[in-house]
């Protein structure tokens, strides 16, 4: 039988070894796998003070990361594969293509801040608002409620695809899809807390998630999603602590945003491992990003989004149009900045071809760049 990379094939029909299953009823075993072991580590590996972490155990064979995975297996990595076996399918196979020097340490950040939109938010602390503020307040919980879940969608989408030997990537866009699956709940349970309810989505928010969901690499999504995307969504997790109306919602904002950190902090540094190891790729992100940055730059002239923020920055809709107007502008410069500034950590400079318009009070720029993404 032909065999694929690295001694993987087809899967094969397996044989039943009648012969040894009589020898194992008369009690003699095998015990080759005992006799030939020679797996070991070298020495028992110490505890970090927080506990025994993947980082810990990556040592010797077993923290040889290959640039190529010999094999499409789920064999774990250091451990004896026999010289052929089933093929699994992945696709991505290449370390540069899924690694982040960061990603076991995001890891086990990830898994000891887990935390429950059930049991430790306070929702029966919920003041009751203004109806402005209330429904305001509602508005950036449905619109955060759906771009949510594209963080979990695009990761499942691609997991399955990358190969074993890159398990520490697999394990914390594992934990990123429970992330994200939470932030959802908790921003659906908000609206109806109070009997507000959600409010309306737009055709512009599905393009930018379509954009990603239907990115034709991984590569390509992670650029867009943990970057650009997440990036946003994590400026605007701090504007919302800060402009929220209640303790309650203050804290949802914050555990949130611990949260979208880690997985803006893997995209970030996966893009600079990937960059790291093919400069000329630098091109094809820029073309990935110039997609995002132009429908990216529709959502600020939707009212829908950025009203919202208007109304809960400044205290009311009385007020919004003034004060409001104002902490928008500030929000959006901010946004667009630290933003910026995670290209630069990534090693890709935005800063002379970026597609989203400044934030000078010119309204123009804004709604002109913006109409090609609507």
């Amino acid at each position: 039988m032909a065999t694929q990379q690295g001694g993987t094939a087809p899967m094969t029909e397996l044989t039943i070894d009648y012969d040894y299953a009589t020898r194992l009823r008369q009690g003699h075993l095998d015990l080759e796998w005992l006799h030939t072991w020679n797996h070991e580590v070298g020495e028992e590996i110490t505890p970090s003070p927080v506990g025994l972490t993947m980082r810990d155990i990556a040592v010797g064979r077993y923290g040889e990361i290959p640039d190529e995975a010999p094999m499409r297996t789920m064999a774990p990595r250091g451990g004896e594969r026999e010289a052929v076996m089933p093929d699994m399918g992945y696709r991505l196979n290449h370390k540069a293509e899924v690694w982040a020097d960061n990603v076991m340490e995001l890891y086990e950040e990830a898994v000891s801040r887990q935390w429950s939109a059930t049991r430790d938010i306070a929702w029966g602390e919920i003041p009751d608002l203004d109806p402005d503020i209330e429904h305001a307040l509602c508005q950036v919980c449905t619109v955060l409620s759906e771009v949510e879940m594209i963080a979990s969608d695009f990761p499942a989408k691609w997991m399955w695809q990358i190969n074993h030997d890159y398990v520490e990537t697999k394990m914390f866009l594992a934990t990123q899809i429970m992330d994200e699956s939470r932030h959802t709940e908790v921003f659906r349970k908000r609206a109806l807390a109070k009997g507000a309810g959600l409010g309306r989505s737009k055709a512009a928010t599905e393009e930018f998630l379509k954009l990603i969901l239907d990115a034709d690499t991984y590569s390509e999504g992670s650029a867009l999603m943990h970057l650009l995307g997440e990036g946003i969504v994590l400026s605007l997790f701090r504007a919302g602590e800060l402009i929220s109306p209640s303790h309650v919602e203050k804290k949802i904002f914050r555990l949130c945003m611990q949260d979208e950190a880690r997985h803006v902090a893997y995209g970030t540094m996966h893009l600079r491992y990937a960059l790291a190891n093919d400069p000329d790729k630098a091109d094809e992100y820029h073309e990935y990003l110039d997609k995002g940055e132009t429908i990216l730059a529709a959502l600020f002239t939707i009212p829908e989004v950025v009203e919202p923020l208007m109304i809960l920055a400044a205290g009311g809709e009385e007020q919004a149009a003034v004060l409001g107007s104002q902490a928008s502008e500030m929000l959006r410069d901010r946004v667009i900045e630290e933003y910026l500034q995670r290209c630069d950590r990534a090693g890709i400079d935005r800063r002379s071809r970026i597609q989203l318009p400044s934030f000078n009070g010119d309204a123009a720029n804004l709604a002109d760049q913006a109409e090609v993404g609507v």
